[in-house]
């Protein structure tokens, strides 16, 4: 919410992980960080739609598996893809906290992130950037024996 009034930027989540917002005081707890206060989404994103900031427009891709709303945002002018815990490199997200599943982010992984061109820059949340060709040749969560 600080980020919002800040900024004047919406706030956007896919109304799978509704689910998570209502417990965000107790994660706070399990990360050992303030509870947040009450948060409001300015509207929910999925697949098909696409978000804008400044001269950058991205297409949502739905992704579950780490949670039920995950979601990447594929800049396709830039070919860049901003992965959030969808994928890292060298690995994957964790699907071991609420709304995870390995099933679903394996399905995601392969159906729509690896569907991009090899030379899309993978911008994860954390650690170094990839590429979607890189992690298809190396990553041993998605190389296919």
């Amino acid at each position: 919410m600080k980020l919002r009034a800040d900024t004047g930027a919406p706030i956007l989540l896919n109304q799978n992980d509704y689910a998570l917002l209502k417990m965000l005081d107790i994660q706070a707890g399990w990360i050992g960080v303030a509870p947040p206060g009450k948060v409001e989404i300015d509207r929910s994103v999925t697949t098909g739609e696409t978000v804008a900031a400044g001269g950058h427009t991205a297409n949502i891709l739905h992704t579950p598996g780490h949670t039920e709303g995950s979601i990447c945002l594929y800049f396709p002018a830039e070919q860049k893809l901003i992965a959030g815990d969808t994928l890292f490199a060298g690995s994957i997200g964790r699907t071991d906290l609420p709304g995870g599943s390995m099933q679903k982010i394996m399905r995601s992984l392969h159906d729509t992130v690896l569907t991009l061109p090899d030379e899309t820059v993978v911008i994860p949340g954390h650690g170094p950037l990839t590429t979607i060709g890189q992690e298809r040749e190396s990553n041993p969560f998605l190389i296919k024996e």
